[in-house]
């Protein structure tokens, strides 16, 4: 974070007094932005740990998915929430009995029995991280100065790209090392240091708990209720078989039922919970559906990357975390350069450019065979991490150019919610799409390795003089290990062959995300590096 601060110091050019920002403010925007990066990162990290804390707490595969699914529940539905309910009951005092109560649950989860107490303690654990994630954006947009704020927006960027990408680094060598217990651990230390931050640089204000009376109730219900059953549909229904399953099928229509009334409710009520209206802003309505995408693509990529290495590589999770560790680590030097970068360019054209690298990194990754490794991922993922740290400042700049600080709680609500339902629905239809694909490229290689063609025929008895000559005195046993031996390389190869297709998706997903970018707004260079001093 010192580097960040002294890359930003560099960076930035002379500033007028107006808008000098009191060290007070960057230690305020520091300790958010550090809750923002805990909240992110423990969507992933548990993850790395899932196989441990499950055998640990007796759950079966099909329970444990629960304990992520809980935490991201409570996150998404509270995200929407918070800038209201820091109005009720003031920021300083929401912030810090948030933080303290994300790190107390987080400590519990270490300490779960069962599989019915880590849901529970998850979930509240997820309700209170997620208040820390909408609320940093919240505080650049309304303590920072329009000039300043793609700097306070980078250190914002680190949370938001570099926690999913380094998340189960940090987890898979916490589980071999230490064990998992230490994945919940881990946010102790830097918690204790963000509540200080906190406590030291925000102002005190008074409650409004009259503004409870006057809450938009009704869209706050169905908005709870359609988000919840939402993530609930999207994280169980490939496992259920999606609408094959009754309870799939009710929990869909209740999510669409409820959120259909949320947006008729907030587009007609005189004090949403949520401005909508924003969205029928050009640039904020364009960078919303950006945003989504590049929820998919984050999300999706440190979804799919460790499932193929530990499916088809066996890889550990502390050899994934090395693996993915190249995504993450070189983001922490380039994010910082990137609002220099948007004082010399057009902001459109740094963000076109992260975009069209980090679809290159995805499309580089089509052609996998079974020897797709480390080695081999090494340069798209660099290419990777290049492309995510020029994409989120200037994404975020332009989409927040024309909000003004009244609309700063909707706005920061709107764009964090949709880049998690992006990630959500995304890995939501990378599972479906790689099983389907998979059961595709099965069935095709199958009809190639018939039993009755030559090749096949030759390739049995080829194999089955090796089961022979190492150690497999029976024939028929090493015909039939031979045939086995055909049957598993089929599957691994069709496994390989639909998990590069998912990779084509991602990418395409990212060049959707390019060409919504196009209809951008022009703004001149120093509006993209610095905004405007209106709206502050």
């Amino acid at each position: 974070m010192a580097a960040v601060h002294a890359a930003s110091v560099a960076a930035d050019p002379p500033i007028d007094s107006a808008d000098r920002v009191p060290l007070k403010t960057w230690v305020a925007v520091l300790g958010s932005t550090l809750g923002a990066f805990m909240a992110i990162l423990n969507i992933q990290i548990v993850n790395a740990s899932l196989a441990d804390i499950q055998g640990a707490i007796g759950a079966g595969i099909d329970d444990g998915g629960w304990v992520s699914t809980a935490y991201l529940v409570a996150e998404i539905v509270v995200i929407p929430l918070t800038g209201w309910l820091s109005q009720v009951f003031s920021v300083r005092r929401y912030l810090l009995v948030n933080t303290a109560l994300f790190l107390a649950f987080s400590a519990a989860c270490a300490q779960a029995a069962n599989l019915q107490q880590m849901i529970v303690l998850r979930a509240l654990q997820g309700f209170t991280g997620g208040v820390l994630i909408p609320m940093a954006f919240t505080l650049i947009i309304t303590l920072v100065p329009k000039s300043r704020q793609p700097v306070a927006l980078a250190l914002f960027a680190l949370s938001a790209t570099v926690a999913p990408a380094i998340g189960p680094t940090i987890g898979g060598y916490l589980t071999e090392n230490w064990g998992w217990q230490y994945v919940f651990y881990i946010n102790l230390a830097p918690g204790l240091l963000m509540l200080v931050l906190l406590w030291l640089s925000l102002d005190r204000a008074p409650m409004q708990l009259s503004l409870l009376a006057h809450g938009d109730w009704p869209g706050i219900a169905t908005m709870a209720i359609g988000l919840a059953t939402l993530q609930t549909v999207l994280e169980e229904g490939n496992k259920d078989d999606w609408f094959g399953s009754p309870l799939i099928v009710r929990l869909s229509v209740v999510s669409f039922i409820a959120l259909s009334l949320f947006l008729v409710i907030e587009l007609t009520s005189p004090r949403p919970l949520l401005n909508l209206r924003l969205l029928a802003r050009r640039n904020f309505g364009l960078g919303v559906v950006a945003q989504f995408l590049l929820g998919v693509a984050l999300y999706g990529s440190v979804f799919i990357l460790p499932l193929y290495l530990s499916r088809v590589q066996s890889y550990n999770a502390e050899q994934i975390g090395l693996v993915l560790a190249w995504t993450g680590l070189p983001q922490l030097l380039l994010i910082p350069l990137v609002p220099r970068l948007m004082q010399r360019f057009d902001a459109r054209l740094i963000l076109g450019l992260g975009l069209a690298l980090f679809a290159a990194s995805n499309f580089r990754n089509i052609y996998l065979t079974a020897d797709y490794a480390a080695d081999q991922l090494f340069w798209p993922n660099i290419e990777r991490a290049i492309g995510q740290a020029l994409v989120f400042t200037p994404l975020t700049v332009i989409s927040a150019a024309d909000i003004d600080t009244n609309d700063a709680g909707s706005a920061s609500a709107i764009l964090n919610m949709m880049r998690n339902l992006g990630g959500a629905i995304g890995i939501a239809l990378l599972q479906t799409f790689e099983t389907k694909r998979e059961q595709f490229h099965s069935n095709v290689l199958t009809q190639a390795v018939s039993l009755f063609a030559p090749a096949t025929r030759t390739r049995i008895a080829a194999l089955t003089r090796h089961f022979l000559d190492h150690g497999v005195a029976d024939q028929a046993l090493a015909r039939h290990k031979a045939v086995v031996a055909i049957g598993l390389g089929v599957r691994q190869q069709a496994s390989v062959m639909a998990f590069g297709d998912t990779f084509y998706v991602l990418g395409a997903a990212l060049l959707v995300a390019f060409i919504a970018c196009l209809f951008f707004k022009k703004m001149d260079r120093s509006a993209a590096a610095a905004g405007h001093a209106g709206g502050h």
